[in-house]
């Protein structure tokens, strides 16, 4: 069979090469531009003037709604003592009205760290957003060359994607994006060693991750079902069990010396996110549909019951739809799973903060699902990306209208309602596609040092270097 011949009823020259290394400077440096972008989205908030304390001046809050140039990172400047650069958890805690307190954020630990060495030298909000950009701005170009490597000029999508310029800077989310991309490539690009060391690394990597966000222990447990799966007719139950250890151990790691350190202070965090209630904030569907009730404390308490079993539901829908997959095909499709557990947490989770497309974006490189998805996801997101921002200014303003009148308040309920109809359908169109990485892992013998070779592999694929390689059937 020729490298372009048929594989699983599928022509073989659709499994993607990497870009070159001319291709891949390229691409980082669309990227760098696209960062720039963003970050001069987000500075067009700070100054000229400042106030005593760093805020920038005048009337912040109004052209950071208005000009629609809102950012996490400068908004955070005041309330969480980054503006006098406490190190974060050791000395706080949170107050029984839930405000945090004594360098304590709401986020995890590596997170708060960073956020720490990023107002280090600062001492206005637009230094700390400039000095937190510079820290990020090389993870998102990281996350542009395994992509690149992983999928080729598929990568333009994160390289030249909306999502970059308008939530690049607004949250601290590049580096645990960066984390999850970097676990992918690791298994399906580092093919010198066994899949089981390469899973383990990845699982360290995804351990991180949930220090830095939580949502990359997600992708811990259909990369065990990867590794489960690849052995040559048998089940790897120790390296699986091997992923899981790794990741579990990375994060109990990385929080152990804060929780020595201050106990209550890295609880707060954590206490912090629970007693969340769904509000304008949260911008979730559990406050779009239900607005009207969230005063409620029996629904706050129930959305805080169902929420998660939802959640909990999907994911399992997504591994067992994966399962299946394998049984067809011989290979799990731990990328596609991934994928579609993302969704599944994005639609349902209580919190739908607008950065979050970050997190998805990678997969639309990784799985090849169709571009019309794409671009609809991309034009909805946009339309609440902007219309949240736009709507808050007009409420700020005392404009009268409803959620229902006015152009404003209509483009923000496509975005909204868009958006989490596209990623119910994401969830099914993830699970049916098939990745773009060029997987010439899953015929490894997970147990050696070495590529198997395995009997029903598929000859005649040729790598980079002109060397044969195998791929199992998909």
């Amino acid at each position: 069979m020729s490298a372009v011949g048929r594989v699983g009823g599928r022509d073989s020259s659709a499994v993607t090469r990497g870009l070159t290394i001319s291709g891949l400077v390229a691409l980082c440096l669309l990227t760098a531009v696209t960062l720039a972008l963003g970050y001069a989205n987000k500075a067009r908030c700070t100054g000229p003037d400042f106030d005593e304390s760093g805020r920038s001046q005048p009337a912040y809050q109004e052209r950071a709604y208005g000009d629609v140039c809102y950012s996490d990172i400068q908004n955070l400047w005041i309330g969480r003592d980054i503006d006098r650069h406490v190190f974060p958890y050791v000395h706080g805690g949170i107050s029984s009205d839930g405000t945090l307190y004594g360098g304590v954020v709401e986020y995890p630990v590596l997170t708060g760290v960073l956020i720490w060495v990023g107002a280090l030298f600062a001492h206005t909000d637009a230094g700390f957003l400039a000095a937190s950009a510079l820290l990020m701005a090389p993870f998102g170009l990281a996350v542009a060359w395994w992509l690149g490597r992983l999928s080729g000029w598929r990568a333009l999508l994160w390289a030249l994607g909306p999502p970059l310029v308008l939530y690049a800077f607004h949250n601290w989310d590049l580096p645990v994006v960066a984390c999850s991309v970097a676990a992918v490539f690791v298994v399906h690009r580092w093919t010198s060693v066994s899949l089981r060391r390469r899973a383990t690394v990845a699982a360290v990597l995804l351990g991180a991750g949930f220090a830095l966000k939580l949502y990359p222990a997600l992708f811990v447990l259909p990369l065990a079902l990867y590794v489960l799966t690849s052995g040559r007719g048998r089940l790897d139950v120790r390296g699986a069990l091997q992923v899981v250890g790794a990741a579990v151990g990375t994060a109990v790691v990385a929080n152990v010396p804060f929780v020595l350190a201050g106990f209550s202070g890295w609880l707060a965090s954590f206490e912090f996110q629970s007693r969340r209630q769904v509000d304008i904030s949260t911008n979730s569907i559990w406050y779009w549909g239900f607005r009207h009730w969230t005063d409620s404390e029996g629904f706050q308490s129930a959305v805080g019951v169902v929420s998660p079993m939802l959640m909990l539901l999907s994911f399992a829908v997504a591994c067992g739809v994966g399962w299946l997959r394998y049984e067809r095909t011989g290979s799990y499709p731990w990328v596609q799973v991934s994928a579609a557990m993302l969704c599944g947490f994005l639609l349902l989770h209580k919190v739908h903060s607008p950065q979050y497309t970050l997190w998805l974006l990678p997969f639309f490189v990784l799985v090849s699902v169709r571009w019309g998805w794409i671009v609809a996801y991309l034009v909805a997101d946009a339309a609440m990306g902007i219309g949240i921002f736009r709507w808050l200014y007009l409420n700020m303003a005392g404009d009268p209208s409803g959620i229902h009148d006015g152009f404003t308040a209509q483009a923000l309920m496509v975005g909204v309602w868009g958006r989490a109809a596209l990623l119910v359908g994401l969830f099914v169109a993830f699970l049916a596609a098939r990745s773009t990485v060029d997987d010439v892992s899953s015929g490894d013998d997970v147990s050696s040092g070495r590529p198997s070779g395995a009997a029903g592999a598929l000859p005649g694929l040729v790598d980079r270097g002109g060397r044969a390689s195998t791929l199992r059937r998909p």
